[in-house]
């Protein structure tokens, strides 16, 4: 599907403020100002944010801890993004969680992060068969990665899916390593996507690195959903570009493999296929740049000035089952 001019450089637009997020980010984990963990999504903006750009706008979605560009597509804000990984009342979580941890905003379609995965994909399918029980034209995705591909919450989800042709898409990001564990010692076969069969849904290999690409299998995955004939399993090859969390040097990651791999960098790919179209010039670049960096100052001053919530709070908005 051929997109106008004017998306081609929102898009381009919404990738470097997700890395200029996540670096700024990595920066204030590194100053000591983010308490826990961060986790990085160096390397998977093509696959968040053209998966978010194939959505409608009542369509859901139930991003990773490294789909950051994701939950900026779908409106979260830099500022938000920055109070929550530094625990401010002003963040969606109002301090309670840090990283990407209680980023869900039901208003506007993004389902929160579960941590242990791929525990977001039952959930995914739940609001699925809400959407058809309701008669409801809309659709719900999933991001999972490698590793939690192998846990058994996937294939029962990926069955029942396609059981009860579920409006959903499910895509597997394939970077290369569960935390520290190869593919290679994974599985055995050279796609992931190549389960659907045994589902009996449609599977798709996909250019992780390709940001047009992935709009593409997304947007005919998703209208499939809509059209009522079910899920699809998409597969996006990429390379996880820093370790499994801030804290993790990578050192067991093969630096020839990186090299390769920032070769392929999705942001330095888009940009060139831009100028080649004529549609970004040294000077449009500066100006988008330009705002981005002034986006992401802001949202950094706006989070370290934000108030600390005060311990009351964590009794409020919470539900407890006895």
């Amino acid at each position: 599907m051929t997109l106008p001019n004017e998306d081609l450089l929102q898009i381009y637009e919404y990738m470097l403020l997700t890395r200029a997020v996540d670096d700024r980010i990595d920066l204030l984990f590194k100053q000591g100002k983010i308490e826990g963990v961060s986790f990085s999504s160096l390397g998977h903006e093509a696959i968040a944010v053209g998966a978010a750009w194939a959505l409608g706008p009542d369509d859901v979605v139930a991003p990773l801890h490294r789909d950051l560009g994701a939950y900026l597509v779908r409106g979260i804000t830099p500022r938000q993004v920055l109070a929550q990984f530094l625990g401010r009342r002003t963040a969606l979580s109002r301090g309670r969680d840090g990283n990407t941890h209680g980023m869900g905003d039901l208003n506007l379609g993004i389902l929160g992060y579960v941590s242990p995965l791929p525990d977001q994909l039952p959930l995914t399918l739940g609001a699925a068969m809400a959407f058809w029980v309701r008669q409801e034209p809309r659709v719900a995705l999933a991001f999972f990665g490698d590793g939690s591909s192998s846990e058994g919450a996937a294939h029962e989800t990926l069955n029942l899916a396609s059981v009860l042709k579920a409006p959903a898409v499910f895509i597997c990001e394939n970077n290369q390593f569960a935390y520290s564990t190869p593919t290679k010692k994974q599985f055995a076969i050279e796609n992931l996507a190549d389960r659907a069969a045994g589902y009996g849904i449609p599977g798709v290999v996909v250019d992780g690195n390709d940001v047009l690409a992935v709009y593409d299998v997304v947007h005919k995955a998703v209208e499939r959903a809509r059209r009522g004939e079910g899920p699809t399993l998409i597969e996006a090859k990429t390379m996880r570009m820093r370790g499994h969390a801030a804290h993790d040097d990578a050192f067991y990651v093969p630096q020839e493999l990186l090299a390769a791999w920032r070769e392929k960098d999705p942001i330095r790919r888009f940009e060139a296929a831009l100028r080649q179209q004529g549609l970004l010039s040294d000077e449009l670049a500066e100006e988008i740049a330009s705002r981005v960096a002034a986006a992401v100052d802001d949202a950094t001053t706006f989070a370290e000035k934000s108030p600390f919530p005060e311990g009351r709070e964590a009794l409020e908005g919470v539900f407890c089952d006895v």
